[in-house]
């Protein structure tokens, strides 16, 4: 039989229950440690998830010789601290989205691990949703010709400030919260961008930071309009569900309501149904990101057996975070910023 890898979480707020969950659909992983800042509630998760070990400091199960891998489940404020300390032993990591709150402060995340010879992903999970993993697969084909322009539509009215309190008070919010997401999703289908325009806006006067966001994207010859918003009271509302329509040169695709995606031609339109799989731990309220999850963590697990870069690698994902600061940038002097530049 083979042997389990061993992993420990640091972390165990809103989304950790849900990312440990994810891991316990994998064979091949054993959650053998965890930590929290506050000790009552990692000894809550340790009783429900049957966790044999409780560390008081990220630095005790850092040097836990037994722990093949970390997951950082925390807040974005102490991601860079907590995966410098897995380089200083060369403990591989994971590390959830936003990866830093600077392009420049992930760039030494990225170097720091690359130095330390040790594999590091960030979590991003929205490319690994089972209707948009279907979307570039049949943009694969070719079957609507060359992409020329696309439209990712997510807004909601969604009261995520109930179950995550701590965004009212974010001062970069949608854009660094979910719009990292989707600016993520548009690299998965068209590669990488070459010009950035953003406007912001806050609609929600009980919160800091902002709750709506225009974004468009020159990715070569795509244009790409995202479309972002946390207080958008419409009719075809499915938070957290995103839709899409990519339009090429012989047709076209549409991501809709409830994981209806719909291929146009000349010759008509075919649909497909693509809902995501079927957890009994997920969150209704959140069933296509969550139960991504589990894909999002085997690609790790694949990558880390096989010893190859996790198509999210931090040094992948340091492009999805330029365009989350590009597009603070752009917002702030009104202009259109130069990626890579």
């Amino acid at each position: 039989m083979e042997r389990k890898l061993k992993l420990g979480v640091l972390g165990c707020g809103f989304w950790a229950k849900y990312q440990i969950s994810g891991w316990k659909e994998l064979d091949r992983v054993e959650l053998v440690a965890i930590y929290n800042r506050t000790r009552s509630k990692a000894e809550d998760y340790a009783k429900y998830f049957d966790v044999p070990k409780i560390y008081d400091t990220p630095e005790e199960m850092m040097a836990d010789d037994e722990i093949d891998f970390v997951d950082i489940i925390t807040d974005a404020s102490v991601h860079s601290e907590l995966v410098h300390l897995s380089a200083k032993y060369k403990k591989p990591v994971i590390c959830q989205k936003p990866m830093a709150l600077s392009l420049e402060e992930g760039k030494t995340m990225v170097e720091a691990c690359k130095n330390a010879g040790i594999p590091f992903m960030v979590h991003e999970n929205w490319r690994w949703q089972t209707p948009i993993r279907y979307v570039k697969e049949v943009m694969d084909t070719d079957v609507i010709g060359k992409p020329i322009r696309c439209n990712l539509y997510w807004n909601n009215s969604f009261p995520v400030f109930e179950n995550q309190p701590f965004l009212a008070k974010i001062e970069q919010l949608i854009i660094a919260d979910l719009g990292i997401h989707i600016l993520d999703t548009a690299r998965f289908f068209f590669g990488e961008a070459q010009e950035l325009y953003c406007k912001t806006s806050k609609v929600n006067k009980n919160i800091v930071g902002e709750d709506m966001a225009t974004i468009m994207l020159q990715m070569g010859d795509v244009t790409c309009l995202v479309q972002i918003c946390y207080s958008s009271i419409l009719e075809d509302e499915r938070f957290p569900q995103t839709y899409v329509l990519i339009e090429g040169e012989r047709g076209s695709i549409k991501l809709g309501v409830d994981y209806r995606i719909s291929i146009t031609t000349k010759e008509g339109t075919f649909s497909v149904y693509k809902p995501p799989p079927k957890y009994s731990w997920v969150n209704p309220d959140y069933e296509v990101v969550q139960s991504s999850i589990v894909a999002t963590n085997k690609n790790w697990i694949d990558s880390f057996l096989a010893g190859k870069e996790p198509e999210t690698s931090g040094k992948d994902n340091l492009k999805t975070l330029e365009l989350v600061y590009s597009a603070y940038e752009s917002a702030k002097t009104g202009k259109v910023i130069k990626i890579g530049q």
